[in-house]
């Protein structure tokens, strides 16, 4: 399941959430001047992590990597990243948002649990 269109569609979905949450978080929680540059380096710094570090011939991506990171490790960078971002909701005052992700995630990972054995494996 967790390699399937739909799966797959939910997990980008779910990514592009979390580059949200974090510019959302960067923005309410920088001081100042400096809401405007943690709203947007917060989300590219994600997103320059989450593409760089992948394990290679992952079949939800396109198999190519810049860093090869093996499959465990790779899980780990998409739970940081991912229940980070519900971290970084709440952390910020969206607390049912926050909930309501947690929840999604959770899911989402028991529904895709052949990607994650899959990355386990490799």
């Amino acid at each position: 399941m967790g390699f399937s269109p739909v799966s797959l569609g939910v997990r980008f979905l779910l990514e592009l959430s979390a580059l949200a949450a974090f510019g959302y978080w960067g923005w309410r929680t920088a001081p100042g001047g400096t809401r405007v540059i943690a709203a947007i380096a917060l989300p590219i710094i994600t997103a320059v992590l989450w593409s760089v570090f992948a394990t290679p011939g992952d079949p939800s991506r396109n198999g190519g990597t810049v860093v090869a990171t093996p499959g465990p490790l790779r899980f780990l960078l998409e739970l940081v990243i991912f229940f980070g971002a519900a971290w970084a909701l709440y952390h910020a005052g969206a607390k049912t948002p926050a909930m309501v992700l947690v929840v999604i995630l959770v899911i989402y990972h028991l529904t895709a649990l052949d990607r994650v054995f899959w990355l386990f494996r490799h």
